[in-house]
């Protein structure tokens, strides 16, 4: 059972209007404030602790709000809520109705995304890393996967936000190193290894991890399912270019993905600064050199579990319903609706995402 119900009242503050998922440790709901309207509320899971240990879990808040940035998930409040359970701490940050970069990618089903889209996506992950990363010394973030990238539409397009701070660290300023957590598919060499090293240039590791999905629908490295952090001889094999899966990659995107993912992580990019700087030189084109390699039956399957699979009809009831919002005045639940429409459905993407960008700022048409 959640922590929190629908309805429910925080503070004189929120009402928790639902909830939107888990992880490790908190629950997220979606709450409106009675002044400042629509945000997301991440409430840890530990309950009855004192106030000084709420405060310790609540150093992510903290640490999101010093690092400000577009491409950085703002939080705007943090305190505690009292409940039959206890004394649970929370904060609240920036709604994202798109929801997460698994679900954008999911939502392509068969097809991949689009290589420009992702190039773009990426590019803003790590302009909003490069802030943590400047940091002295740098704040590794030590779990980027596309779980933890919210990606929604503003008045100029995609914008993708990198949230899920929980793990980040600063890192040993003799060594630039810090010890090593997250999510094991998305860890470089070097995180199996006695001393579990942690740092910018495996962030970089991450990001580019991740750009390989969105780029194949595969993860460079087939990784057991039962790998533990002691595994050894994990990366012996030479990862296929990108292109070699998907058509619409050429070798200069190869060669960047390539130095995303060095073993050694001297000859990676340091930092997202770095990998930033070879993307925005990168300019799309076809090789052609490659035969696309169709997904069928395996596509979106590289991160296991099970998922929703794109659902059309859905898609168009609550496309219309969002319409209907907006014929009210309620351009925000309707862009709202309309992104939520879009991962049921990315078609709907090229017919609407003009008139969401629109209802963002305000404008009815």
């Amino acid at each position: 059972m959640a922590i929190l119900s629908e309805g429910q009242n925080i503070r004189d503050t929120y009402e928790v209007e639902r909830f939107l998922g888990e992880g490790a440790f908190a629950e997220v709901f979606r709450v409106r404030h009675r002044f400042l309207g629509r945000q997301a509320m991440k409430v840890f899971k530990s309950g009855g602790m004192t106030v000084e240990d709420i405060e310790d879990m609540l150093g992510e808040a903290i640490m999101l709000s010093k690092i400000g940035h577009p491409n950085i998930v703002r939080v705007f409040d943090a305190n505690t809520v009292e409940t039959p359970k206890g004394l649970f701490g929370y904060f609240t940050m920036e709604n994202v109705p798109g929801g997460s970069l698994d679900k954008f990618w999911q939502s392509h089903g068969t097809s991949f995304v689009p290589v420009e889209t992702a190039v773009d996506l990426i590019k803003q992950v790590c302009r909003g890393l490069a802030v943590a990363h400047r940091e002295q010394p740098p704040i590794v973030h030590r779990d980027i996967k596309p779980q933890n990238i919210l990606v929604g539409y503003e008045t100029d397009g995609l914008r993708a936000r990198v949230s899920d701070f929980g793990l980040a660290k600063r890192v040993n300023p003799l060594t630039l190193l810090a010890t090593a957590a997250g999510t094991i598919s998305f860890k470089p060499p070097e995180a199996f290894t006695d001393s579990k090293g942690d740092s910018c240039a495996a962030d970089v590791w991450a990001i580019g991890t991740t750009l390989y999905l969105l780029l194949t629908d595969h993860l460079p490295y087939k990784l057991p399912s039962d790998l533990g952090w002691g595994a050894r001889d994990l990366f012996k094999e030479q990862v296929r270019p990108a292109s070699d899966l998907n058509a619409d990659v050429n070798r200069a995107l190869d060669a960047i993905v390539f130095k995303s993912l060095e073993i050694r992580p001297a000859d990676r990019f340091q930092n997202a600064m770095e990998m930033l700087e070879a993307l925005e030189i990168w300019k799309p084109g076809i090789d052609h050199i490659a035969s696309k390699t169709m997904n069928a039956d395996v596509s979106k399957a590289a991160l296991g579990g099970t998922h929703s699979s794109p659902n059309e009809q859905q898609a168009h009831t609550m496309a219309k319903d969002a319409i209907e919002l907006k014929k009210q005045g309620r351009l925000a639940d309707a862009a709202d609706l309309m992104e939520e429409a879009f991962n049921k459905w990315p078609e709907l993407r090229l017919k609407y995402a003009p008139q969401v960008r629109l209802w963002r700022c305000g404008i009815s048409m």
